[in-house]
């Protein structure tokens, strides 16, 4: 991992600038296409190419369970993960839909969901049966948090090598918002009340257990603030670590990651802390309307490109969001400048 972390360098920033320079070659007015031209220079600093490429991209969704299920704090029972699993080799999910949509390569990591899934297609890179309940002791090993890390990077290799120039990462995990606002109640600091929304459409009452799960869970574990990976073993989850480490991946081998909602960006915020400059090479797709993917979106100083009200998961804000990235690239490769064009600039 500290070899891997090495080969994150810092953004071309001298590449970012001779494309500010193009963009204000093209047949426009400065400025007229707004956040896309921010969007194009950041591509440029990310991939280091003067016209960067982001089709096609490529779509992981990490699957794992979580044994705070039991604490009640989500409105699905633990055996969804896996039938949501099966929805997803099926083609049957939202994240099917908006992965044909952008041409996206597509794969499914069982990297700890609690029961074994015997279906063709399955990525089998199970770190563990779902986490612990850690309400009553940590989530996993120091160790299992690291080698799901380690999964994660390893697949968003193997897609990058394949050929996919942008990373959108999913996740699916009955409970998983709770992990999550574990993970930013510790990165944060903030209050949970601040951060625990509805997650997969609790009631009103259920948030309050939820908020009080969650502060017994952090008074008893205990996790080190300044120690991403200590926080993720204890509180956390194995679809959240193998997210950080796909980032990871992406960051050192400067492809774009393509933020999806909360959870993704907990796990973003992690991967940050392992690794400040990964931070730099995160686009966010869409703001999610779980009450911590805003403040989880300040600590990360993204603004998202999206604001649909969207709280599914699975990757589907990103993969929405794509085609407004591949805007950015198109403007810069297919747009006519003034001097091609025959059009006087002056005034």
């Amino acid at each position: 991992m500290n070899k891997a972390l090495a080969e994150i360098q810092p953004l071309d920033k001298e590449k970012g600038k001779k494309v500010r320079e193009y963009i204000e070659t093209l047949t426009k007015p400065p400025g007229s296409l707004g956040r896309l031209e921010e969007m194009a220079i950041r591509l440029a600093e990310i991939t280091s190419e003067a016209f960067p490429v982001v089709s096609p991209p490529g779509v992981m969704v990490f699957a794992a369970d979580h044994g705070v299920v039991e604490e009640g704090v989500s409105a699905f029972p633990q055996e969804v993960t896996v039938q949501m699993v099966l929805n997803f080799l099926d083609n049957g999910a939202g994240i099917n839909v908006f992965s044909r949509q952008i041409g996206a390569a597509f794969e499914v990591v069982d990297i700890g969901v609690a029961a074994d899934i015997e279906a063709d297609g399955v990525v089998n890179r199970k770190v563990r049966y779902g986490t612990a309940n850690f309400c009553k002791q940590d989530a996993m090993t120091r160790e299992e948090a690291e080698n799901a890390i380690a999964v994660g990077y390893e697949r968003a290799e193997r897609m990058i090598r394949q050929g996919s120039r942008c990373l959108i990462l999913g996740e699916m995990g009955i409970g998983n918002t709770t992990p999550s606002s574990a993970i930013l109640a510790v990165l944060s600091g903030q209050d949970i009340s601040a951060l625990v929304g509805v997650g997969t459409g609790i009631a009103s009452e259920k948030i309050i257990h939820k908020q009080k799960v969650i502060s017994r869970a952090l008074k008893e574990r205990k996790p080190d603030r300044n120690d991403p990976i200590d926080i993720l073993a204890k509180v956390g989850g194995l679809e959240i670590a193998g997210m950080t480490g796909a980032m990871l991946a992406g960051a050192a081998n400067r492809v774009p990651i393509l933020l999806d909602g909360f959870i993704c960006t907990v796990s973003a915020l992690l991967a940050k802390e392992i690794c400040t400059l990964a931070g730099d090479y995160m686009i966010a797709g869409h703001r999610s309307v779980e009450p911590g993917h805003e403040i989880a979106l300040q600590l990360l100083g993204k603004k998202p490109i999206l604001d649909l009200g969207m709280r599914l998961g699975e990757g589907s804000g990103a993969a929405v969001a794509f085609p407004i990235l591949q805007s950015a690239t198109l403007m810069l490769k297919e747009m006519a400048t003034f001097t091609s064009a025959g059009i006087s600039k002056e005034k």
